[in-house]
């Protein structure tokens, strides 16, 4: 029977040498005929790795936590020998506004050794761009150009848990892409927020759309996106569409991909995969995919690490659905005193507004006494251009008290 998507999963040992990793990554790819027909007449083709960061640690020889630089070359080695498109990287925080590389880029030299460009997304050329059935928590979003001038995207991602996310994978890795410094971009904890961030990320892979996906699960990192524990998984994956990819990924985990809150992992909010397999996009329901498998899971042990207790985040969560709510009916009043700034709303109050919130780094410190009740952070835009799909806070709210 034919099927939708394809996902293959491949056993590739940690220990083995950048000729085997990329061999591996061939026969993990080669069946997935749906991603090379589009890569084949692509001119220009935008990649997103999981790779910046400043500080790269490592485990049993590999990258822990970051796309590991034998998966990297093998990717750029099977496109360059498979495609004549134009390669270009995007992500933020490499480069500063004058253009220089920063701490962060610590994956340039791999991108000169392949003639690979680079787009820095903080900062301009930016283009509007609206999500693909209208969105699940926004109509349109601010992103780089370079996707706008992209055949095709592709996404190679860690296997890893998250403390928000329960899960970052393939989809999770696109986050990187939003542009972080006001007016045209938002500050991190815009989006990555409390109801906010299970919708945002279906929206972002709608736009995207890769249709070339890969998970390094050489290595994998278990309780957290950052910091958490090593984990010797032995295997790559990959697959024609993003949220089914990540399914399997997932599932080889130990998890169950069409779990939701609060099942562990997904501890504080609600599953992505799920959000984005209910609204059409991809699936959740491995019976659906052309999958096949040279490892077994679960790869290892995996799970999220729990912060805060389940009653606490069932309060942020249902606090932050009721901001949202607040700022809804009184938009017209917040537009009247507040218009053109960001507003931090807590208990249908205004706790601070201005031009660019990036002061506030933590909300965790900034909601001081108050741990159980969520801020909610939003740009007061008389002519509303992101469209917030203000509904994903009633059906929350409507889950939460069922």
């Amino acid at each position: 029977m034919d099927r939708e998507f394809s996902v293959r999963a491949v056993q590739c040992d940690h220990r083995a040498s950048d000729e085997e990793v990329y061999e591996n990554l061939v026969r993990a790819t080669a069946p997935l005929a749906r991603s090379w027909e589009k890569l084949r007449k692509a001119g220009r083709i935008a990649l997103k790795f999981n790779m910046g960061h400043t500080n790269v640690a490592r485990f049993k020889g590999r990258r822990r936590e970051l796309v590991d630089e034998a998966v990297f070359r093998a990717v750029l080695r099977l496109l360059r020998e498979r495609t004549s498109a134009t390669l270009v990287a995007a992500d933020t925080f490499c480069r500063d506004a004058s253009g220089a590389a920063t701490d962060y880029f610590n994956y340039l030299p791999l991108l000169e050794e392949f003639d690979v460009e680079h787009a820095e997304s903080n900062y301009p050329p930016f283009a509007e761009y609206d999500v693909p059935g209208g969105g699940c928590m926004f109509q349109r979003y601010t992103l780089s150009r370079c996707f706008s001038e992209a055949d095709e995207v592709v996404s190679v991602a860690k296997l890893k848990n998250h403390l928000f996310m329960g899960v970052t994978l393939c989809t999770k890795n696109l986050f990187g892409l939003t542009p972080t410094i006001p007016p045209e971009g938002r500050v991190r904890t815009y989006f990555h927020h409390a109801i906010r961030l299970s919708f945002v990320l279906p929206d972002l892979a709608r736009i995207t759309n890769p249709c070339l996906n890969i998970i390094d699960a050489t290595t994998g990192q278990w309780g957290r996106e950052w910091d958490g524990e090593g984990r010797v998984c032995d295997t790559l994956i990959a697959g024609d569409q993003i949220i089914a990819t990540d399914a399997v990924g997932a599932s080889l985990m130990g998890h169950d991909p069409a779990s939701d809150w609060p099942t562990p992992p997904f501890r504080r909010d609600r599953n992505h995969l799920l959000v984005a397999a209910q609204s059409g996009f991809g699936t959740v329901d491995l019976d659906e995919i052309d999958f096949e498998s040279e490892v077994e899971g679960p790869l290892n042990e995996f799970d999220s690490e729990e912060q805060d207790p389940p009653e606490i985040m069932a309060t942020v969560r249902e606090t932050a659905c009721e901001q949202g709510l607040f700022y809804r009916d009184r938009m017209q009043a917040m537009i009247d005193e507040h218009g053109g700034n960001f507003v931090y709303l807590q208990d249908g109050e205004v706790k601070w507004s201005g031009e660019n919130p990036a002061h506030i780094r933590s909300h965790r410190e900034f909601t001081g006494k108050k741990p159980g009740s969520a801020l909610f952070l939003k740009k007061v835009d008389p002519e509303e251009r992101e469209g917030e799909r203000f509904e994903a806070y009633e059906e929350c709210l409507e889950l939460l008290r069922a």
